[in-house]
């Protein structure tokens, strides 16, 4: 699924956000409800203290990564919610990071014209996310 249609549409996507100077965008399911980035997974965070990620309803790809990142997070002690996420609340999130197999977490330092500094639970991911990877023995990274 992810190679015949997910890639082919975030592959588009991304020509179009480029051409419009914009290094990613946020695609949207058939619903209009916030799925992903075009080529990884999308977390915000805001005020409250809690993290939240788009639940996984078949329309994208519910990456390892992205599974690790909100394992470790709850295992931090961090409230992390997988919930449906409407754009706005994209746009009013104090942080915007994201997950994947290429780039593993990176912070979105700008949506639309607001920019956005790297925040605190991007940076507690980050550091789980890298701790996790620099401890466990290689064959445990892929169970």
């Amino acid at each position: 699924a992810k190679a015949g249609c997910l890639y082919p549409n975030g592959a588009r996507a991304l020509i179009e956000a480029h051409r419009r100077g914009f290094g990613n965008c946020v695609m949207l399911d058939m619903l209009g409800n916030v799925a992903e980035f075009a080529n990884a997974n999308l977390f915000i965070a805001s005020g409250d203290g809690v993290v939240r990620t788009p639940a996984p309803n078949g329309c994208f790809l519910d990456g390892i990564t992205r599974k690790r990142v909100i394992a470790l997070l709850r295992g931090a002690g961090r409230r992390v919610e997988e919930v449906t996420l409407r754009y706005k609340e994209v746009l009013a999130a104090d942080e915007i990071f994201a997950t994947g197999n290429f780039s593993k977490l990176m912070p979105v330092t700008r949506i639309e014209e607001r920019a956005l500094p790297p925040g605190p639970m991007f940076a507690q991911a980050r550091a789980l996310y890298w701790d996790f990877a620099r401890s466990a023995p290689v064959a445990s990274l892929f169970s």
